[in-house]
Formats: structure tokens, sequence, C-alpha cells
């Protein structure tokens, strides 16, 4: 049903500053600035996903919608949005499985110089989900994937895709049921460390990962899920990292990744949905 991630969906005050502070996060530009129905977003194309920064815009419902979630909210990630074969197929498939769905209906942008994108979505009652929103969206009706977002300098000193989502859960049980067993995510891991205090349940999507948390000092509840971080991959982590020291980041230093054979650096403020982790994956050892 699910063939991997479509876009992470963030909810911001002031769409340029969180398009600049991206912009230099990622070491890539927007390819496209548009918007309608009372808001504006800005989306950054990846090979296996895109990360699309939204703001309220004039008047209409999705902007409406945006407001009430930083009103409540505040800014951070606002949804995550998986790629399906056919929502025509999966939209009656969730509703079976226990999750109810918005029928599924078109969604426009209109490009600042006019031109228009349109594709399909359904959104997933966050009741059914733990409390997340999450959407489900058909592949682009030209059966062409979008164009890639542009390196702004040399591409190794750039971002290369989504490494990984991380979602808290007060209910592991929960996720397994919502992520696994309804949604039909790949479970690869499911990982207990005392030594850290968490449970890790990591769902393979695509060739993204759906990172769920859940603490092993507290009993399970009924509380609402709630988005984490991001963690972007990088072929050269000295290069991004020096580069975000030198645009003004707070970036640790390069270091060993818990996950053997990585490298990760951690981007500890400067954009929304901070801290960022930046991991470099098979790595080769040092010397």
């Amino acid at each position: 049903m699910i063939r991997g991630l479509d876009h992470i969906a963030l909810a911001v005050n002031d769409l340029d500053a969180a398009v600049a502070a991206y912009r230099a996060l990622l070491g890539r530009e927007p390819n496209w600035i548009g918007g309608d129905g009372g808001a504006r977003h800005a989306w950054f194309q990846l090979p296996n996903m895109a990360l699309d920064v939204i703001a309220p815009h004039g008047e209409g419902a999705f902007g409406d919608t945006i407001r009430k979630h930083l009103a409540e909210h505040g800014e951070g990630i606002w949804a995550i949005a998986f790629t399906v074969d056919s929502l025509e197929r999966a939209h009656p498939l969730v509703e079976r499985r226990g999750i109810r769905a918005t029928r599924p209906g078109p969604t426009r942008s209109t490009h600042d110089d006019g031109r228009k994108r349109y594709w399909t979505t359904s959104a997933l009652d966050p009741a059914d989900t733990g409390g997340v929103n999450i959407l489900l969206v058909d592949p682009p009706r030209s059966g062409e994937p979008w164009p890639l977002s542009e390196a702004v300098a040399e591409d190794a000193a750039a971002v290369t895709e989504l490494d990984h989502v991380v979602i808290h859960t007060a209910n592991p049980e929960r996720a397994l049921a919502v992520y696994g067993a309804k949604l039909n995510l790949d479970l690869r891991l499911d990982r207990s460390n005392p030594d850290w205090g968490v449970r890790q349940l990591f769902f393979r999507c695509g060739s993204a990962v759906v990172e769920m948390g859940a603490s092993l000092k507290e009993p399970a509840s009924d509380r609402p899920d709630r988005f984490g971080g991001l963690a972007w991959r990088v072929a050269d982590p000295d290069a991004v990292q020096a580069r975000l020291a030198a645009g003004g980041f707070d970036v640790s230093e390069v270091r060993t990744g818990r996950k053997p054979g990585t490298r990760v650096f951690t981007v500890r403020s400067g954009v929304v949905a901070a801290p960022a982790l930046m991991i470099q994956q098979n790595a080769q050892p040092a010397g």
C-alpha cells in the first residue's frame, strides 16, 4: 500500500525566514514557492521525500488549519505524508482496518509565477493514529517525479536526503498496531535499551525510516504521540558541518554515531524542528 515517504510538512509563522533557514541547513534551493487556500508554502524536493514548509497567508480553510495548529502547538512538524500506490485502493483498506479517513480529494498549489501543481490526498483521523496528522498521497498525476532541489553550492556540502523522522509515542503497542498492522510499514527493529531509558521501533519506509521512541521510565498511556526531530543524510559530514558552522549554526563536532558505521553531528538550533541530526551512513573507519 505505502511505497515511501511523500513529504514532511512544517507549520511556520514566517515563510521567508523559514525558507532562508532551511535553504542554509539543507544547502539546497526550494523548487517551488506558492500556495492556495489561505496558505503559502515552499517545497524542498529530495530524492526520497520533500520538505513542505507552510505558513498562513490570506483567507482560506487550509490557512485556518495551519493557524489553529500554530496557536495550539507552535511552529514545528504539522504532518507526515506517505505515498501510496493508489488512493482509490488505499482509502477503503485503511478504513477496513479501523482508521477513518477523508475521501480522496484534489490539492492545488499555484506557484508565484502562475504555474500550478495538483495532487490527490486523504487525511487520516488523528483519533485513530495516536494523535499524529498523517496524509496519504497519490503519485504525481503526470507520472513523473517532482524535480529535485538544486544544491546551493557544491553537492558534497549539501544534504542528500532524509534519513529518518522521529515520533515520540506514549504507547509503543499502539504504534505497532497503527504503523505496522494497519499501515503495513516494514518493522525492521524493535529495540529496548535500559541505559538510554528508551524503546525504539524502526519502520522502513522506502529509503527512509520512521523511528518511534517510547520511554521505559513511564507506563504506557493514551497520551497522543508527538513529532520529534528530523535526521538528514549527508555524504561528507565534515564538509557539511564546516559549511553550517561558517553560516552561524550552532553545531556539535562530528562524532561516531551509535549505529555502527555512522558518523554524525547535531545542529542544535537555527531551524524549525531543531535540533536536527546530520548522519553519514556506511562511513569508512578512521585510519
